[in-house]
């Protein structure tokens, strides 16, 4: 393991002990965003979402970052959904390193599968309602623009921009697009002086990414 992976280590007894708690249902993930593009490093009961080694972040930026309930560096309860449709509760807390930055993200996944059919008796039987209660994820509040400029550090530092092609730099691009990381309030900005493009060529970028000509 690299520094970063050995400071995230010693998560992985805590990320067993909650899956342990709470059963099969409930996944746990960690993972270390110095390597944003293969984030995944660890993953138990990973069977409710199929997370595996390797893979990138998927929620952080949308439903963390952004969410209004995002404080003191965590989010608990926020909703996702698997490939297949399955909803999912998830709740996530940044890791920070020895030097206060943001390191890695412990993920905890619930498949609420049962907890709903249990939800559908239950109201069918005492003839209750109960609201859902949903995470707005519009404005970024406390330090997330720090947050994002170093995600975006480290997405394109782990490549020689000097040697990029344009077609390396729309697939970065749209690998960042498709995290939210534009979403950020600037983060066109720093990603036009991370890749020595203007902002108006990763407006072009993107408008090709969402034409789907870029393949």
């Amino acid at each position: 393991m690299n520094v970063s992976n050995q400071e995230l280590k010693k998560y992985i007894p805590i990320a067993n002990l909650i899956a342990k708690t709470f059963g099969k249902d409930c996944e746990v993930v960690i993972h270390d965003l110095t390597v944003p593009q293969n984030s995944v490093i660890y993953a138990v009961n990973n069977h409710v979402t199929g997370r595996t080694i390797g893979q990138p972040f998927d929620h952080l930026v949308k439903e963390v970052l952004l969410s209004r309930e995002f404080h003191d560096d965590y989010v608990a309860g926020y909703k996702t959904y698997t490939e297949d449709g399955e909803e999912i509760k998830s709740s996530t807390a940044l890791i920070r390193g020895t030097d206060d930055k943001v390191v890695g993200a412990l993920c905890i996944n619930y498949s609420i599968k049962n907890m709903i059919h249990l939800q559908a008796f239950l109201q069918d039987f005492i003839g209750t309602d109960q609201e859902e209660t949903k995470v707005d994820t519009i404005e970024p509040v406390e330090n997330v623009v720090e947050i994002a400029d170093d995600l975006i550090e480290r997405i394109i530092s782990n490549h020689n921009q000097q040697h990029l092609k344009r077609k390396d730099k729309i697939k970065l691009i749209q690998f960042m697009d498709e995290k939210g990381i534009f979403l950020i309030k600037g983060s066109v900005d720093k990603v036009a002086d991370k890749l020595g493009i203007s902002k108006v060529t990763v407006y072009s970028y993107l408008d090709e990414i969402k034409k789907n000509s870029f393949k």
